[in-house]
């Protein structure tokens, strides 16, 4: 969440920036509430000051009767006053939760994502001498994709994914996971985006699959709660992607600055309803309840965070070029960032199965939104303070999509990218 200082200091520019964001957040009943729980906090540590000097009072021989009578009458004023501050931090915290991250200046202001920005496209879109099929279709030809027998055993949006196509995601993956844990391939990619950051690998992680409620609340991933899927009886969830894991593991913990980035790579099983996309893109396998997913997440001084999240942006245009697929980056606009988003990028693959490009990875930075409710904090020269958090995605099932529809042949087979083949004993088509 934001600081109140800065909510205080700053009323319109929060005010303006949610209206930017699509939230109806008040401000000024925010604010009211704080001046409230500010005035309340001042009498109960008046009163308590004062009861402390009482029973020390109290201590010393007999006491007389007017002194129990004061004792007694600071402890029920006491208790009054802390129902107050109780209720009134309650209705605080719920006003102050729903404000929105502030936008960078350079995110675009629109009301919703058809308002983003395309600010490079790399690649032209692949063109064939014969009609291109979608994923679908080459992959249930195939035998790779089984999603009646999937709705048989879990309900629609499952599939079994088998032979070759496992085959080849694993390839990927693995692949993905051997660039950023080397430190010589990060130089390169920082070195070509112009970068001052470390180079420092990135720690490779098997996170748990289900999170705390109050920790995916304070990641501010938890809502909408009706597109997440929570465990019966318990105050425990699914997880809808790796960075909720990754980014809530060290809260209520404090970093040395010279220990700072710590960068982690996740790969995760993760699980979304899709609430409200049903009859959307039901073929095949880009909008699944179950869907296996790597991340970038990455904790960072505040003169750092920024850079590290530019550096994730070119960790997944490396990986995209890599594969040799046509892709485009878009900057997101302020409807489109996410709450707890200062920025956003998206880039969005070629898909000649279905004639347009599609969204593949996302970059998000989120400053000290997160790490506020969380407590993870540095030792700066300041004393300590917040870090910073970045995420981003590495690869999910969508470039195996753009694999299998960019690299198909006229026979219905899939060319391997080449990168992929050492990791499919050097085959070069499935």
């Amino acid at each position: 969440m934001l600081d109140i200082r800065f909510i205080r200091e700053n009323p319109d520019l929060v005010k303006e920036n949610a209206k930017n964001k699509g939230y109806d957040v008040n401000i000024d009943e925010l604010l009211r509430q704080d001046e409230i729980r500010r005035r309340l906090l001042s009498q109960a540590d008046t009163l308590r000051e004062k009861r402390n000097t009482i029973s020390s009072q109290l201590k010393g021989g007999r006491p007389s009767d007017d002194l129990i009578a004061e004792a007694t009458s600071i402890k029920d004023e006491l208790a009054t006053v802390e129902m107050s501050l109780r209720a009134v931090d309650d209705t605080f915290t719920v006003l102050i939760k729903q404000v929105p991250n502030v936008a960078t200046s350079d995110v675009p202001v629109g009301a919703s994502e058809d308002e983003n920005v395309i600010s490079k496209v790399v690649g032209e879109p692949t063109k064939f001498e014969f009609t291109p099929k979608n994923h679908a279709e080459i992959a249930e030809a195939k035998g790779w994709i089984d999603k009646e027998r999937a709705a048989k055993v879990a309900g629609s949006r499952f599939a079994y994914v088998k032979g070759d196509l496992v085959r080849l995601q694993w390839a990927m993956m693995q692949w993905a996971m051997n660039q950023l844990c080397d430190e010589l391939v990060l130089k390169a990619i920082i070195e070509k985006a112009g970068l001052e950051v470390s180079s420092k690998p990135f720690i490779p992680v098997l996170p748990p699959s289900m999170i705390k409620t109050e920790l995916y609340d304070a990641m501010d991933r938890l809502e909408p709660r009706d597109d997440r899927y929570k465990i019966e009886g318990e105050e425990l969830w699914l997880q809808g992607s790796a960075e909720h894991v990754l980014g809530s593991m060290h809260a209520d913990e404090i970093f040395n600055h010279d220990d700072l980035p710590v960068r982690y790579v996740g790969y995760a099983t993760s699980f979304r309803k899709e609430a409200g996309t049903y009859g959307k893109d039901m073929e095949g396998i880009i909008r699944m309840h179950q869907f296996d997913k790597m991340e970038m997440e990455s904790l960072a001084s505040p003169d750092r965070s920024l850079d590290e999240h530019l550096l994730m942006v070119a960790v997944q245009e490396y990986l995209m070029s890599s594969l040799g697929l046509p892709y485009r980056v878009v900057m997101k606009c302020t409807a489109d960032i996410g709450k707890p988003n200062a920025r956003g990028v998206d880039i969005d693959v070629w898909l000649p199965g279905q004639d347009k490009y599609r969204e593949t990875h996302t970059a998000d930075y989120m400053t000290d939104y997160q790490a506020r409710r969380l407590k993870t904090r540095y030792r700066g020269k300041d004393g300590v303070e917040l870090i910073h958090t970045n995420d981003a995605t590495v690869l999910s099932q969508r470039p195996l999509i753009a694999i299998i529809e960019n690299y198909q042949t006229a026979e219905g087979d899939v060319r391997v990218p080449e990168v992929l083949r050492p990791y499919l004993g050097g085959r070069e088509i499935i």
